[in-house]
C-alpha cells in the first residue's frame, strides 16, 4: 500500500490542464472482469461479468481517473439492483467529477424451467446486458436479454407432404426506461415474453414424452423471423415499452442465417 504522503509527493500527470480546447466524448474503461450481483426482488444472479465505464472529458483536463472507476465498480457491482440504477450512475459521476456517467455490463443469468409434459425441472441461462447513463439529475437505462426458442418454417410445412424443417433461434430483446421508471421490464418477465414468441419454446431437459410434444407443438405453430419480431413487438407496443428486437435463425438447411429486427418508441403526442 502507498503512504499517503508518498501518493501526494508524485506527479498527477493526468491531472494536468490540456491546452488543446477538444472535449473528448468518452473516456474510461473496458472490459473490467468484476464479480457482479443482480437483485430486482425476482432474481438473485452472481457471477463474474464484464463492465464498461465511461464519461465525457472537458477541454482543459488531460485525462480522467481511471482508477476510481475500476474502485467504483468492485464496490457497485456487489449488489446491483435496477430499481435504483439512477443512484448508481448519480454516485458514479460525482466520484469521476464529471456531467454524467455512462455503465454498461453483461452477466449470464439462470431462470428455472420446467418441462412441459414430464415437469422436471433444470436451470436455462440468458445473456443479460445493462447500459446505463446519465447525471444526478436524469438517467436512462436499456436492459436488454437474449434466449433461445425454436422456429419451424411455414414454407417448408406448406410444401412438403410431410415433416418441415426448423431451427433454434435467438431471440433479443432490449427495453429502455427513463429516470421516472428506469426499469419497465423486470428480466423475469423479459424472459417469458421472449420465450413465447416462435414456434416453441427450448428446454434444458426433456424426455421423450416432453420430445414428442415440443415437436408437435412447433409444427402447430409455424414462424418466420418476421413473425417473431412482430409478435413480439406487438407485445411490447401494448405496454407503451421503448423497445428493440433482432431475432436470429441458425437455418437447418442453409447455408446462411435469417435475421429480422426492429426499433420502437411510443409517441410522445
Amino acid at each position: 500500500m502507498m503512504l499517503p504522503e508518498l501518493a501526494h509527493a508524485l506527479p498527477d500527470i493526468q491531472d494536468e490542464v490540456d491546452r488543446r480546447g477538444i472535449e473528448l466524448d468518452a473516456v474510461g474503461v473496458a472490459g473490467v472482469r468484476t464479480p457482479i450481483r443482480v437483485i430486482d426482488g425476482e432474481v438473485d444472479a452472481a457471477g463474474v461479468g464484464s463492465a464498461d465505464f465511461v464519461v465525457p472529458l472537458a477541454p482543459d483536463r488531460r485525462g480522467t481517473h481511471m482508477s476510481r472507476m475500476v474502485e467504483t465498480l468492485a464496490v457497485q457491482m456487489r449488489e446491483f439492483d435496477p430499481r435504483r440504477a439512477h443512484a448508481l450512475i448519480a454516485t458514479a459521476a460525482d466520484r469521476l467529477d464529471a456531467t454524467e456517467a455512462r455503465i454498461s455490463f453483461d452477466l449470464a443469468v439462470s431462470f428455472e424451467v420446467r418441462a412441459p409434459v414430464s415437469d422436471v425441472a433444470a436451470w436455462q441461462a440468458a445473456d443479460v446486458r445493462f447500459s446505463i447513463e446519465g447525471s444526478s439529475e436524469s438517467a436512462t437505462m436499456t436492459t436488454t436479454l437474449t434466449t433461445h426458442v425454436t422456429s419451424l418454417c411455414p414454407c417448408s410445412k406448406a410444401i412438403s407432404e410431410y415433416g418441415a424443417h426448423n431451427q433454434r433461434s435467438a431471440v433479443t430483446l432490449s427495453v429502455t426506461g427513463d429516470t421516472d421508471d428506469l426499469y419497465p421490464l423486470t428480466l423475469s418477465e423479459m424472459f417469458s415474453l421472449a420465450r413465447q414468441v416462435g414456434s416453441c419454446p427450448i428446454y434444458p431437459v426433456i424426455k421423450r414424452p416432453d420430445e414428442r410434444w415440443i415437436t408437435m407443438e412447433a409444427y402447430d405453430h409455424p414462424a418466420f423471423v418476421e413473425d417473431m419480431v412482430r409478435d413480439l413487438s406487438s407485445t411490447c407496443r401494448a405496454r407503451a415499452l421503448r423497445h428493440s428486437i433482432h431475432v436470429r435463425n441458425f437455418e437447418s438447411i442453409h447455408s446462411h442465417d435469417a435475421v429480422a429486427s426492429l426499433s420502437w418508441a411510443p409517441s410522445a403526442n
